[in-house]
């Protein structure tokens, strides 16, 4: 007998929600959600696991790629969007992947998340293999799609890591490292782009960037890997230019200037006074850590 999906049954604690007032409302909505973070602590050390050995993966040249249905999809390929401005990361290295493709971010694909082979599909046609990493995401822990995503992964011996906010759950079974963050039932019952959808958030978030600052992505607590796409992201890279290297804003925007508004080679520049090439170079030396070459031991 199939064990019954937690996130599907109804919450004692939102009975009659229906008849309550706006601020009843929001403070069910705000006490159960209080409950998710509790949750995904319990699931710290496994977070942990999976970032130790993505950095790992990574390190060797491979990728990460996320994989969900529904909202764990969208949230997949959100956080797979965000490493590139935030990080600085080509496009193809962290890679978000949706039941139904582009269409389902915006739509509900009928019948995607159903379809097992669909899943095997999208994994061979981004020819994964050993050194990439695929997380597959579900709430329910028994998605199809995400299923037949994580068995084609295994196949090609990649690392294999799910996200599942049931449990049991299939997914958890077979991948490498699971990752199980039970939120009990929903608000409104077998809505999870709530409370299982914040969960789900909080750990790819974790995942990329604490992969991200093991890889030397940021110095400090300052996104020193900042791509500069727009006024406000240029902005952030004077200003950190500045702070770290203690120069004023003209200073700062000349340093920029000179090493293609780069915040790492510009700081390396002013703090050690050589030439961008340098710059560049000597961070190559140091795997890109920013801390390595500006305050060596």
């Amino acid at each position: 007998m199939m064990m019954p999906v937690m996130t599907e049954l109804s919450n004692p604690n939102s009975v009659g929600i229906d008849q309550r007032s706006t601020l009843e409302i929001v403070q069910i909505m705000n006490a159960e959600d209080m409950t998710v973070a509790q949750s995904v602590q319990r699931a710290l050390p496994a977070v942990t696991a999976a970032i130790d050995a993505i950095v790992e993966r990574l390190q060797r040249g491979g990728r990460l790629i996320y994989v969900g249905a529904g909202t764990s999809g969208r949230l997949a390929v959100l956080d797979a969007a965000e490493c590139v401005p935030t990080f600085g990361t080509p496009p193809e290295l962290v890679i978000g992947v949706i039941a139904g493709g582009e269409r389902a971010m915006t739509q509900a694909v009928e019948g995607a998340e159903d379809d097992l082979h669909a899943g095997e599909h999208d994994i061979l046609a981004h020819a994964v293999a050993d050194r990439d990493v695929v997380v597959g995401a579900a709430a329910s822990g028994r998605t199809p799609y995400v299923l037949g995503a994580l068995q084609a992964a295994r196949h090609r011996s990649a690392l294999t890591i799910a996200i599942s906010c049931n449990i049991p759950a299939p997914i958890l079974e077979l991948a490498a490292i699971g990752i199980a963050v039970p939120v009990g039932a929903e608000v409104i019952a077998g809505s999870t782009r709530l409370k299982a959808g914040t969960a789900q958030k909080m750990i790819f978030n974790m995942l990329s960037t604490g992969a991200m600052i093991r890889l030397g992505k940021v110095y400090d607590n300052l996104m020193v890997d900042v791509r500069v796409t727009n006024h406000k992201l240029a902005e952030r890279a004077r200003g950190l230019v500045m702070h770290i290297a203690q120069v004023d804003e003209n200073e700062a925007a000349r340093l920029l200037a000179l090493c293609d508004q780069q915040v790492k080679p510009a700081v390396v520049v002013a703090r050690l006074g050589v030439t961008p090439q340098t710059a560049l170079e000597l961070l190559a030396a140091a795997d890109g850590f920013l801390r390595r070459v500006i305050e060596p031991d």
